[in-house]
């Protein structure tokens, strides 16, 4: 029963939610069992003269061994990611595909300048910063400790990794990249002249969105169900 309720529990979380995070876990899975971050990280070099393409993927799946800092991470990026499908971009599953397309892209242009190995902390930053900027007005608490308001948690998450010894170069990394997004986004478009300038391709809207049914659109008598009043007219 308990492992069938898990089950319900977790065909209920949002698509791209569900399926970053489950990625995420997986990878860490198979590094304990299969195969070493070494397959796994960052390296222009192995990507592009070697075709080992699938580094640029992998190198946001992964968040390091087993423990304290993986568990963090993970509670954020299932946290902020769920929070951000469910809310601002419910409905709008292509546009949320673009966002992480466009943080990606970024982040890994960005990667080859910094020499970063492994993005997937940047990543859930960026997320939690967009999130943060669309809910300006909530009131945070950080573990008990510290309130405030919530575009400043990103900032705060980068001063708790300092405080655990990490390189806060990652997260500025994700704030740099999460305000990008969120100026062209939701900023820029409405200022006095200012245009919407990322545009969800179409192909992903086929993709992922469902079409939306055409409220003139009449059916043919032979495909209304019996007794439709349509039938009497």
């Amino acid at each position: 029963m308990a492992q069938r309720g898990l089950a319900a529990e977790f065909w209920q979380v949002p698509a791209v939610t569900r399926a970053y995070t489950a990625a995420c876990v997986l990878t860490t899975a198979a590094v304990l069992e299969l195969i070493t971050p070494f397959q796994l990280y960052f390296n222009p070099d192995l990507i592009f003269r070697k075709f080992q393409v699938w580094r640029l993927v992998t190198n946001f799946l992964f968040f390091g061994p087993l423990g304290f800092s993986f568990f963090f991470n993970m509670l954020f990026l299932y946290r902020y990611c769920r929070m951000l499908e469910e809310g601002s971009f419910r409905g709008r599953t292509a546009d949320f595909v673009f966002m992480f397309l466009f943080g990606g892209v970024l982040m890994t242009l960005f990667g080859l300048v910094a020499s970063l190995f492994f993005l997937g902390q940047a990543f859930t930053i960026m997320l939690v910063y967009v999130w943060s900027r669309r809910n300006p007005a909530l009131r945070m608490n950080f573990f008990g400790l510290l309130n405030f308001q919530a575009p400043f948690l990103p900032w705060v998450l980068m001063a708790f990794s300092l405080l655990l010894g990490n390189s806060v170069l990652v997260d500025l990394l994700g704030i740099a990249v999460g305000h990008i997004y969120y100026f062209l986004e939701d900023v820029f478009p409405n200022q006095p002249g200012g245009k919407k300038l990322l545009l969800t391709p179409g192909f992903l809207k086929l993709i992922f969105d469902t079409p939306e049914e055409d409220p003139n659109y009449r059916p043919l008598p032979e495909e209304r169900p019996a007794g439709d009043p349509g039938d009497q007219q």
